[in-house]
């Protein structure tokens, strides 16, 4: 079983370009919705969760990554149905790599799922995350001659053989979770496959209405811990029983009133749009380019405060349409929250 591994050029040329705009349009942008009804006051929301496609479109040669996604990735093994697999759970500091344990401090960790196989001894790593680095999966780019904000925002799941014991012991977690058999693990290589390739948009935020542990959660973030969360669920599924240890995953949140739907790329941004909006949205991106001075994003960083805090405005991009989020406090928290292993439920993450 062979899951689609895609690799890019290592080189990453930033472009951006763009009017910074103010305030000003964002509420004129807003104020022309509600004459408008474009929306609807009551959604009736549960979790909006992410939108499941028929198939992954090759991306766009525009988006390049500095690091190559998926280096030394392989093809999942077929394993002999006699196998017994040790299941291990891998958690590191993001950007560990580079920055050693600077981003363990703040509990911003990066998951993935080790597995060694009894009968070779082989062991191999499985994680998911983006295909052109975090900061293209969170914000567009603003590129010269193009109405809407284009987007770099696809992540994939990678398989590969070896686990870096050095890399996940050192400032993070190693821990076996689980055994399994070599059908279940056969199983399991089909579900990959089929998540991998329906299961495309990174998803950085999570927007939920207030800290509170029973908040509404208007929109739920699709990144690496939801990716190990739901192959732990898929095992526990196929037979798999967890140990009892505690499991923590990072979530980034922004606090919100409810969103308002203000459109897709067409209708806001096609010859037919509204440009008033376009222009609030384009103005919105614009502080999170790419900075090449120190100045420059101090600079932008107070636009962004002004904005997203002082006048409590977020434009959120979500399975391929836009959102206005009335932002309010705390705005924005990183947390370190418990998920417990799962149980097995026969109707959950079916292929």
């Amino acid at each position: 079983m062979k899951v689609d591994m895609l690799n890019y050029p290592s080189s990453l040329e930033e472009k951006s370009t763009g009017k910074i705009g103010g305030v000003s349009a964002g509420l004129m942008a807003l104020l022309w919705l509600r004459k408008s009804h474009v929306f609807e006051s009551s959604h009736g929301w549960g979790i909006c969760a992410v939108q499941r496609f028929d198939y992954r479109p090759k991306p766009d040669p525009y988006c390049q990554a500095r690091y190559t996604f998926c280096p030394t990735g392989s093809a999942i093994p077929v394993m002999k149905e006699e196998d017994v697999i040790e299941v291990y759970r891998l958690q590191t500091p993001v950007w560990e790599f580079k920055y050693g344990d600077l981003l363990g401090h703040l509990k911003i960790m990066h998951d993935a799922v080790g597995f060694k196989s009894s009968l070779t001894g082989k062991n191999y790593t499985m994680e998911w995350y983006e295909l052109f680095q975090l900061g293209n999966c969170t914000f567009p780019h603003l590129r010269p001659g193009m109405d809407a904000p284009f987007w770099c925002n696809q992540g994939a799941a990678c398989f590969y053989e070896g686990i870096d014991d050095a890399h996940w012991k050192e400032n993070g977690t190693l821990v076996l979770v689980t055994t399994i058999s070599g059908t279940m693990f056969n199983e399991m290589a089909k579900w990959v496959k089929y998540d991998n390739e329906t299961g495309i948009y990174y998803e950085t935020w999570k927007v939920q209405a207030s800290p509170d542990n029973q908040s509404t959660v208007w929109f739920d973030s699709y990144e690496c811990s939801k990716f190990i969360q739901r192959t732990y669920q898929k095992l526990a599924d196929l037979g798999a029983v967890f140990r009892k240890i505690q499991t923590n995953y990072t979530s980034i949140i922004l606090f919100s009133g409810e969103p308002v739907y203000l459109g897709n790329e067409t209708s806001i941004f096609g010859s037919l749009g509204n440009k008033t909006l376009a222009g609030a949205i384009r103005d919105f991106y614009y502080p999170f380019r790419p900075h090449r001075t120190v100045g420059e994003f101090f600079v932008d960083l107070l636009k962004i405060i002004d904005r997203v805090i002082l006048n409590g405005q977020f434009y959120l991009f979500y399975n391929l349409e836009y959102w206005f989020l009335p932002m309010k406090y705390p705005y924005l928290k990183i947390i370190y929250e418990e998920v417990p292993l799962p149980v097995g439920s026969k109707t959950s993450f079916d292929v």
